[in-house]
């Protein structure tokens, strides 16, 4: 995805798991939560360790925590004003660059 991120938009970032946030998916009831232990608290990285709990071994994965940017009240040059379809283009990119030959 990084690679592939090279079109203008969006810009990504690299997620490294950290005992914050493997705290934040633990439970007292549960095996794990998947909303940060306080109410309000999730957020991309809660998100992205929670999911990390399911991946085996070295596996790549990708997470793209698409909810806090799918929406603009302003245009820009590479988006117009409203829905952003963040990650289409993106997504669109990875596909042509890994799997359409």
């Amino acid at each position: 995805m990084q690679v592939s991120s090279r079109c203008p938009s969006p810009r990504l970032c690299t997620y490294t798991s950290n005992q914050r946030q493997v705290k934040h998916t633990s439970s007292d009831i549960a095996d794990m939560r998947n909303n940060g232990n306080k109410p309000r608290l999730g957020g991309s990285g809660v998100a992205a360790q929670f999911l990390h709990n399911f991946i085996e071994n070295d596996t790549p994965w990708v997470h793209m925590d698409i909810a806090g940017t799918a929406w603009t009240e302003e245009a820009f040059p590479t988006k117009p004003k409203g829905a952003t379809a963040f990650g289409v283009r993106l997504l669109d990119r990875m596909v042509q660059d890994y799997f359409e030959q």
